[in-house]
C-alpha cells in the first residue's frame, strides 16, 4: 500500500529488511528514520550487516523453524522502530538481537553427546566410586591420573619478540612434515600467539589418522590466565574450533582456559572408550566438578562428573605467627573457641539473615554486625561465624583457595576474626582440613568457570 509514492513506514521496513538480511541495507532505497540513521552510522550498518548474515544462516539451517524464526524477527523490527534515529538505543536493540541469533546459530552447530561419551560418563562414575573405598580423599584425582594420555607427540614453541609476545615459527620445527607443515603455513595460524608465551603440539585428537593442533598461550593478567584452542587437521589445512559460530573471523574460539589465581582449576587429557577427551576440572570448597570437553567441536550440553566431599576441619595448636617466621601456642580456651566455630560450618556458604554478633546500642552502623565484609578474589569465602573469646563477640570468616588439596596437608585454610566495632587489626589463625567424598554424580548440561564456551 502506497501513500503518496511511499509505502507505510512498518510494512515497508519490514519488506526491506526482508530483503536486505543476506548484506547490510541497501541505503539507497532507506525511507524510515530507522533506515536513514542505520545508514548514516558505521557502526550500526556492521551490526546490521553482521546481523543479516546470522539471520540468513539460521533460515537456511532451521527449516522447521522458519515460521517462529520470522515471528521473532518481526516483533524485534517493531521493538527497533521504536527508536527512530536515536542511535544508543538502536545499538542496544541490535546488540540484543544479535546476541540471540548468535545464541541460536551456535545451538545449531554444537555436538550433542552420544551414547558412547554417556557410558564414558557412566564409567568415570563408577570407577571413582570403587575408588573411593580405598581411597576416600583422592579417589577422583587417581582415576583421571588412570585414564590420563600423553599428547605430545610433537611440539614447538613460538618465536618470542621484542615485546615478550611470542609468534608462529618462520621456519619447519623438528618432528613436523612437510605436508604438515605446508597445511600449517597456510592456516595463519599467527594470530593465535599474539598475547604471550604459546606452544603448538601436534597430535591425533579425534581418530581420524591426521595430527590436529592444540595451542596453549600463557596471557598472565591478575589470574595468570593460560588459554587452550585447537585447530582440527584436514590435510590441506588446520581450521579453528568454532570458526563456523565465530560472529567474526579472529574472534576468540577457546576451548577452556586456566585461571592460577583465583580460582583452582586444572586439565587432564584422557582417553576412554577410544575417544580423548579434555577433563576440564573446576573445584571449590567442598565440590569438583569435571566437564568432559570434545576437544574438536563446540561444546554446549557436556558430559559432567560432580564430586562432593565432607571436610574435618581442624585448628593446629601449633600457630605461625602473623608477624614473624617464630610458631606459637595456641591457648587451650582460645583453640576450643575456634573448633566450636568451625563445627557449625557446612559444606556451602551461608547468607546470615540476622547478625552475627549482638549490635550495641551504640556504635557503628548495623551492618557491620552482619558479615565479616569484602574478601580478596584470589581467595574463596566459605561461611562466616561468631567467635566468643572471653566476654567478647568477633566476626570470623573461614576462607580458603577454591578447595586446594594435597595429600601432607590437606585442606589449607585460614580463619580470620574481626571484633565489630573495633579498629584493631584483624587476626588470623590457621586451619587444616581432611576430606572424605560423600557423592559422586553425573549429568549433561552447561560447563562453567574456564570451560564455559
Amino acid at each position: 500500500m502506497y501513500i503518496k509514492g511511499r509505502c507505510i513506514v512498518s510494512a515497508c521496513a519490514l519488506l526491506f529488511f526482508q530483503q536486505a538480511m543476506a548484506a547490510g541495507m541497501d541505503c539507497a532505497k532507506a525511507v524510515s528514520a530507522v533506515e536513514n540513521a542505520v545508514c548514516a552510522d558505521k557502526g550500526l550498518y556492521a551490526l546490521d550487516t553482521q546481523m543479516g548474515a546470522t539471520y540468513s544462516k539460521l533460515m537456511r539451517s532451521m527449516p522447521d523453524e522458519k515460521a517462529e524464526l520470522k515471528s521473532t524477527q518481526r516483533l524485534w523490527l517493531k521493538d527497533r522502530n521504536q527508536c527512530a534515529e536515536d542511535v544508543s538505543c538502536l545499538n542496544q536493540r541490535y546488540r540484543e538481537r544479535l546476541e540471540s541469533l548468535q545464541a541460536q546459530w551456535i545451538d545449531t552447530l554444537a555436538y550433542l553427546p552420544d551414547e558412547i561419551d554417556k557410558q564414558v560418563m557412566a564409567q568415570l562414575q563408577q570407577r571413582i566410586e570403587a575408588a573411593r573405598k580405598v581411597d576416600p580423599e583422592f579417589a577422583l584425582e587417581k582415576t583421571l591420573d588412570a585414564f590420563t594420555v600423553n599428547l605430545d607427540t610433537t611440539s614447538f614453541a613460538g618465536i618470542p619478540d621484542d615485546d615478550e609476545q611470542t609468534h608462529f615459527p618462520e621456519t619447519i620445527p623438528n618432528g613436523v612434515s612437510q605436508d604438515e607443515w605446508k597445511a600449517l603455513t597456510a592456516s595463519n595460524i599467527t594470530g593465535a600467539a599474539d598475547t604471550g608465551q604459546t606452544t603448538y603440539i601436534l597430535t591425533d585428537l579425534d581418530g581420524d589418522g591426521l595430527r590436529d593442533l592444540i595451542v596453549e598461550t600463557y596471557s598472565g593478567g591478575t589470574g595468570l590466565f593460560s588459554y587452550t584452542e585447537t585447530w582440527r587437521g584436514t590435510g590441506t589445512r588446520f581450521t579453528r574450533r568454532g570458526a563456523k559460530a565465530a560472529p567474526e573471523a579472529n574472534a576468540e574460539t577457546t576451548l577452556f582456559y586456566t585461571n592460577d589465581r583465583g580460582a583452582n582449576q586444572a586439565v587432564n587429557w584422557i582417553k576412554v572408550h577410544g575417544r580423548i577427551y579434555a577433563a576440564y576440572r573446576d573445584s571449590a570448597y567442598g565440590v569438583d566438578k569435571v566437564y568432559l570437553l570434545n576437544p574438536l567441536q563446540i561444546n554446549r550440553q557436556v558430559p559432567t562428573i560432580t564430586v562432593q566431599y565432607r571436610y574435618q576441619l581442624n585448628v593446629p595448636r601449633t600457630q605461625a605467627n602473623q608477624d614473624n617466621p617464630t610458631a606459637y601456642e595456641l591457648e587451650p580456651a582460645v583453640q576450643k573457641a575456634l573448633m566450636q566455630s568451625l563445627a557449625k560450618i557446612g559444606n556451602n556458604q551461608t547468607t546470615n539473615s540476622k547478625p552475627i554478633c549482638p549490635i550495641p546500642a551504640s556504635g557503628p552502623g548495623d551492618d557491620d554486625y552482619y558479615s565479616y565484609g569484602a574478601s580478596y578474589y584470589a581467595i574463596e569465602p566459605v561461611a562466616d561465624v561468631p567467635v566468643i573469646l572471653g566476654d567478647d563477640c568477633f566476626i570470623a570468616r573461614l576462607i580458603n583457595w577454591y578447595g586446594t588439596y594435597d595429600e601432607k596437608d590437606g585442606l589449607f585454610a585460614q580463619l580470620t576474626l574481626r571484633k565489630p566495632g573495633s579498629e584493631e587489626q584483624a587476626q588470623s589463625y590457621t586451619v587444616n582440613g581432611r576430606r572424605h567424598i560423600t557423592q559422586v554424580s553425573t549429568s549433561i548440561g552447561k560447563a562453567e568457570g574456564g570451560a564455559a564456551n
